[in-house]
């Protein structure tokens, strides 16, 4: 039998362990503040637990401070399996906090006690990210049980904050001096396609911002006397369409191939309906290509925020919410080779190289110069009502994970 078989029997033979390892993670809600929680200590925990429990513990524990959870920092766990050559980590990034369920009602059972149908298990977080996370936990196991020594040491990452932000988790971690190094790559199980084809080595460049307009208040009978900010904000929501137009290059790497500009989130003005609003407050979610200059699109943003200032009389301020953006990672750098080689000979699929509209933690390594590759094989049921997994692409995943980690 050779190594890849098994790998893929030692895999095989943890299909009860993947379900406790999900059963116990699904019953630990770990929302962040903003969602309502109080962060993901008591899931780290219980992770901790199981890993120590397998035997690839001591776990590293690397905290970011957080005032607005009752333990003060959130947690960041790092488990290592050490390799036969020196120099760069291979890391395996998941992370450990979820979205909330939704709406209750189109839930088909309880989101935090794990349903298991079949090969389906269903639950808050079985997909999202946990399907990586158990992956990476099994795939390191299976290679330790086997007595097989990784090429190079393997880390594997379980973040905090994913789905706000990454405030306390990878942006955190890659802002301290010395955790991640030159030569490391990595892999985010936490992206992907039903076949396992798709390979993310981009994304375009994220900017969130807040647009504040500033008119004058009055009564809704007599305008004349105001200055309405809501007019005003929406003539600037329609000129600021033109930015697509302005940006029209693409780039078929990316679905969509161009430049996005999408007015969303609208914050409420006056409770009533006979006061002419003084203030108006709305959001647009940005995702451009990379080869456009962020500083020229915010140079074109307030040119046409100052036409409206000017033509309406009033003022208009613009924050930016959220800003990220990353070179590539190159589609022939060895990680991205590595990986292809390892889908195919799993899953029987030419894996091919895409970009993404934004907002991966693939994108604060990417920006570290680190390598970073986002893959995995999903049923795409993230933050959707009874969102599940499917254990073969656990499992799958895993032998995939294994091989990199005995071949990157």
């Amino acid at each position: 039998m050779d190594t890849q078989e098994k790998l893929r029997t030692a895999i095989a033979a943890k299909r009860d362990l993947i379900i406790d390892i999900q059963r116990d993670l699904t019953a630990v809600p770990a929302l962040s503040p903003q969602n309502g929680g109080t962060g993901e200590w008591e899931k780290a925990e219980v992770l901790s637990g199981w890993l120590d429990k397998l035997g690839l513990g001591p776990v590293e524990v690397h905290a970011s401070p957080d005032t607005r959870v009752p333990r003060g920092t959130r947690p960041n766990l790092v488990a290592t399996l050490h390799g036969k050559k020196q120099g760069g980590s291979f890391w395996i990034m998941s992370h450990m906090d979820i979205v909330p369920p939704g709406e209750m009602s189109m839930w088909s059972s309880d989101p935090y006690k794990l349903v298991v149908q079949g090969d389906r298990l269903v639950g808050r977080g079985v997909e999202d990210n946990q399907q990586g996370l158990v992956s990476s936990i099994v795939a390191a196991l299976a290679v330790k049980e086997l007595g097989l020594a990784p090429t190079r040491t393997v880390r594997l990452l379980f973040v905090a904050d994913e789905e706000t932000g990454s405030d306390f988790g990878a942006q955190y971690l890659a802002k301290q001096p010395g955790f991640f190094g030159p030569q490391d790559t990595a892999l985010v199980p936490d992206g992907g396609s039903p076949d396992g084809s798709e390979i993310e080595i981009a994304e375009k460049t994220l900017l969130w911002l807040r647009f504040r307009v500033k008119g004058k208040q009055c009564h809704a009978s007599t305008p004349q006397k105001g200055i309405n900010a809501f007019h005003a904000g929406s003539h600037l929501v329609v000129r600021l369409a033109k930015l697509s137009e302005i940006y029209s290059a693409t780039d078929p790497l990316f679905d969509p191939p161009v430049s996005t500009f999408t007015p969303t989130k609208k914050e409420a003005n006056v409770p009533n309906i006979n006061t002419l609003p003084g203030e108006d407050v709305f959001h647009l979610d940005s995702r451009i290509l990379p080869r456009e200059s962020l500083d020229e699109v915010m140079k074109t943003i307030r040119r046409i925020s100052d036409e409206v200032e000017k033509e309406f009389g009033v003022g208009i301020e613009i924050q930016t919410v959220q800003k990220s953006s990353s070179p590539p990672t190159p589609a022939g750098a060895p990680i991205v080779g590595a990986l292809t080689r390892a889908v195919k000979s799993v899953y029987g699929v030419q894996a091919k190289t895409i970009g993404i509209g934004g907002g991966t933690v693939g994108a604060f390594l990417r920006e570290k110069g680190i390598p970073t590759v986002v893959w995995g094989k999903l049923d795409d049921s993230a933050h959707q009502p009874n969102e599940h997994c499917l254990i073969p692409n656990v499992m799958g995943d895993a032998l995939v994970m294994a091989l990199m980690m005995l071949g990157e």
